[in-house]
Parts: structure tokens; sequence; C-alpha cells
């Protein structure tokens, strides 16, 4: 297969739908792409109708180009992570996957142009964060929930309003940021480093003021992240994690109990802000992003320090910290609904206490004058229990 079929395969699945950001080729499924995070299948006439193994192989191998080091990496552990540009309509994130001895593709489309956080309409704390000097902060979410977009649009704020270095540590990289007041020089795992750790160990050797880790994929590179977090560098990262309180959990879970005492001192001195998004299916179509947003003050240090307890738990914290610029998803989605953003049904759908979100909608509906209640009227059951007793 020649670079120009496999291209045109690749535009006839981006231009099949509206708001394209996935395309799925999997043997026994026709071609597909997710649109506004719909799985639909894209027909490319009778020969692509139903994937053949043969016919996904041929495309991964075309996909790696002879890429030796990515072959390799494909047969030893199964999948392999590249980038692939296809002319100038589109890049993506390509990953290539064994399944039951057959392959798979995933490619995400990735933006070639960086939003800004006015344009994502993200949270004024975005601002606040841009202006850390040190310390850490982590951006979490699910695969697909937004987080590099976000992460963008922060380091493209820096960019903008600070003359510093700035290095980046991408799997691949995704957004390519144009020098601006800040100098950029962005790595890709695989070609320009082996491992975070060892990407994350060098960058303290080039003298950055900022360092992006694509994430924190193990406890070496949390804890170079940590020293540098502590040595004066502001490290930016993310984690695959629901909400801030799991963020934490999860990063202390990479350690023993012999060196917890210690983990949660280094937490509670480096880290800076915790947010955690989802993405929620939008009224009229598309989607939107919700968020949980915690920011350092003295009771969250003393809950890293030493843990939740009963009325001191992160989203206590996060509830009571809304002039620091917190709030909860709960809150968040509450928002969203008395925007008209999202309907009812989704707003419960994603809420982390469906009690909370309940009272808040049922706030709103009254307030508009709607009824809070599916009960339409109410009766007494004369009939219950028999016909009525007319001596009663």
């Amino acid at each position: 297969m020649k670079k120009q079929q496999l291209d045109y395969i690749l535009t006839k699945m981006l231009d099949s739908h509206d708001n394209v950001s996935d395309l799925n080729i999997t043997p026994g499924k026709p071609l597909q792409v997710e649109s506004s995070g719909q799985l639909l299948a894209v027909d490319l006439g009778p020969g692509f109708s139903i994937l053949t193994p043969f016919q996904t192989e041929v495309l991964a191998l075309n996909l790696i180009n002879n890429d030796r080091k990515q072959l390799e990496t494909l047969l030893r552990e199964g999948s392999c992570d590249l980038s692939y540009q296809l002319s100038t309509k589109a890049r993506f994130r390509v990953n290539i996957f064994s399944r039951s001895g057959k392959y798979a593709i995933v490619l995400r489309k990735l933006e070639t142009t960086i939003p800004s956080i006015e344009k994502l309409n993200l949270p004024e704390s975005f601002h606040k964060m841009a202006e850390e000097k040190n310390g850490i902060i982590f951006v979490t979410g699910s695969t697909g929930s937004g987080k590099s977009t976000s992460l963008a649009a922060l380091l493209d704020k820096i960019n903008k309003t600070k003359s510093v270095h700035v290095i980046t540590l991408e799997d691949p990289i995704e957004y390519q940021h144009t020098q601006k007041r800040s100098t950029f020089n962005q790595r890709e795992l695989g070609m320009d480093f082996d491992t975070f750790a060892s990407g994350l160990r060098a960058a303290l050797r080039q003298a950055p003021k900022v360092i992006l880790v694509g994430e924190m994929r193990d406890r070496e590179t949390v804890e170079i992240g940590l020293a540098a977090a502590e040595t004066g560098h502001l490290v930016v990262s993310t984690l695959h994690t629901v909400d801030a309180g799991q963020t934490i959990n999860r990063l202390l879970g990479m350690f023993s109990t012999e060196e917890e005492t210690q983990i949660r001192i280094r937490l509670a001195d480096t880290v800076r802000w915790v947010v955690a998004q989802r993405l929620l299916p939008k009224v009229g179509g598309g989607r939107v992003a919700a968020f949980e947003i915690m920011a350092t003050n003295l009771r969250v240090k003393d809950t890293i320090l030493n843990g939740e307890s009963e009325g001191k738990t992160y989203n206590d914290i996060i509830v009571a910290g809304k002039p620091q610029g917190m709030i909860s998803f709960d809150e968040f989605i509450v928002n969203l609904y008395e925007g008209g953003k999202i309907d009812e049904n989704t707003a419960m759908a994603y809420a982390s206490r469906k009690d909370i979100v309940g009272r808040g909608l049922d706030r709103i509906k009254s307030a508009r004058g709607e009824s809070t209640s599916g009960i339409q009227s109410l009766e007494i059951d004369r009939g219950y229990g028999g016909e009525e007793d007319d001596s009663l």
C-alpha cells in the first residue's frame, strides 16, 4: 500500500461525519469514527464493509512506516504509540495494539491550533494556575476527557505572559507551541527520550522553569517530579483519576507504607492545584466539559498529611473553598444545567453525589416555576382493599 492510498482512506474517514475525534480500525468491524462520543460506521465500498485481520495489519505496518524501534515495541509489548501527519489536513496520535493475535488501530485527531483559556471557556482558576512559580499542577480524567487540550491552553497562557524556558515531555507531541514570549522545547517519547522518568531527569539539567510531563505513569516519575517541584520548578502533569481525592490517594498508593509519611509531607509542600475533568453530552449535540478544582490551602495540606476524616474530606474542603476558586463536580454540573448546556438526565447520570445535584436541580426548576416532582396529582385510593364501605 502506498502512502497516497493510506491518506485517501484516512481522509475519507475524517470527512465522513462532523466533530470526528477518533478513527477506529478493528478486525471484524467496518471502518469507524467517533463523532461527539458515538462510534459511527464509514462506508468505503464492499472491500471495507467488514475489515479482515490482514487489512488492519497492512494499515498498521504502513502507519509504522519501517520504523524498526516501533515495530520491535509492538512485537515485544503488544502495542506502540506514534504520531502521523495527514498532509496539511490533520495530525494523529496513533495507538496500534494486538488483540487475540490480530492488530487494531485507534487514531486520535490532534488539533492544529491551540485554543485559549477564554475560547475553551475554562474556569477562571486556570489564569491563577498560569501565575504559579513552582510546585505541581495535576490535570486528571479518563482518556479522551480533554486533559491535553486544557493543558495546552494553560501552557499557551504562560507562553503569552512569561519569558521562561518550557520543556514538554509528551507521548506523542499533540499541540505544537510556537515561540512567543517563552522558549518552548517539546520532546517526544521514543524519539527524544526513552521513559518519562529519564526525560524528566534530563530536563532538570536543561534549565527549565516549567516542565510538562505527559503522564505520571510510575513511582520513579512521581519521585523525580516531586524533586523538580521542590527545587523551584513548576511541574504540570496528568493522571487517569476521576477526582481530586482519588488523585492524592493514587499518588500515595505508588509508594510503600514505610515511605507514606515522607511522601505525604512532600505532596503537601508541592501540590498547588488538582483539576479533574469530564466531558458531558451537550444539549443540541457535541460535548461540554465539567470540572472539579482543588487549590492548596492549610486545610488541604492538613488533609494530605493526616488523611481524610469525618467532616474533613477533600470534597468538604472543595465545597468550602469557593472563594479560592475551588468548585466541586456536582456544583459545576448544576451550573451547566442552569445555563441550559445539559439536560436533567445528563446531570443526574454524571453526578458524583446524586442527592446534592438533585436538590440543586429542584432549586433551579422551582425558581423557573417548573414542577420538581414526577407526581402529577394525589388522591385517596378509596377502593384499596376492596369496595368502598358505605357505612364508614
